[in-house]
């Protein structure tokens, strides 16, 4: 696997938690690789978001705040709403079975009382609408923004009766999609991280409580 790869999934994945320090020679070992890569990855993973290079410190998991994960939450709201609109502009038949089988396999794993199943499934569904909407680069700034919050993500996903709510607005925003209706189909995603939103800002209330 890509160092970067690997090391942006340690991170996202929890394997390094937010402040841990990143020693070059330990990473040399986890990623079997040099150390010029991993400076060269530990500089990618900076741009990204994810890590912070401090003089004389090295490096470490950059820690994102209650605030910064609602305004990059909020950030998202405006690029998901883009590609759900070209999405829809762009859709194919293809892209309608796609969508449409992620929802499938998304609603038997929350049946399932696979919670956190089902929020890889999302994460896999917000992707295709992406990869479907050919807008590459709010893809990739999404990407960047996702990789940052997603311990956020789990959160919001655990809270009662979240997942089943989200699970119908998804339903929601791939029939928009899927019937081609571009402005409709950014409302509706709009609302949807306004939704996500809400249910982030009430998990951090709690956390403080």
């Amino acid at each position: 696997m890509d160092p970067v790869q690997k090391l942006r999934e340690a991170i996202t994945s929890g394997v390094f938690t937010p402040n841990e320090r990143l020693i070059e020679h330990q990473l040399v070992d986890f990623l079997a690789t040099n150390r010029t890569k991993v400076r060269t990855t530990l500089a990618r993973l900076e741009q990204e978001g994810l890590v912070v290079i401090e003089p004389n410190r090295g490096a470490r998991v950059r820690l994102v705040s209650d605030v910064e994960a609602l305004e990059i939450t909020q950030a998202r709201g405006v690029l998901e709403g883009l590609v759900a609109r070209q999405a829809a502009e762009n859709i194919n038949d293809d892209g309608r079975s796609s969508l449409r089988n992620i929802i499938g396999e998304m609603e038997a794993l929350l049946d399932g009382g696979d919670v956190l199943g089902y929020s890889a499934g999302a994460s896999r569904l917000h992707a295709e609408i992406q990869r479907l909407s050919g807008h590459t680069t709010a893809t990739r700034l999404l990407e960047n923004l996702d990789s940052q919050i997603i311990r956020f993500q789990y959160r919001t996903v655990l809270m009662t009766g979240r997942a089943a709510k989200a699970l119908q607005e998804h339903k929601e925003i791939v029939e928009v999609i899927c019937s081609g209706d571009g402005e409709k189909a950014e409302q509706i995603m709009r609302a949807h991280l306004e939704g996500v939103q809400l249910a982030l800002k009430t998990t951090i209330e709690k956390t403080r409580s």
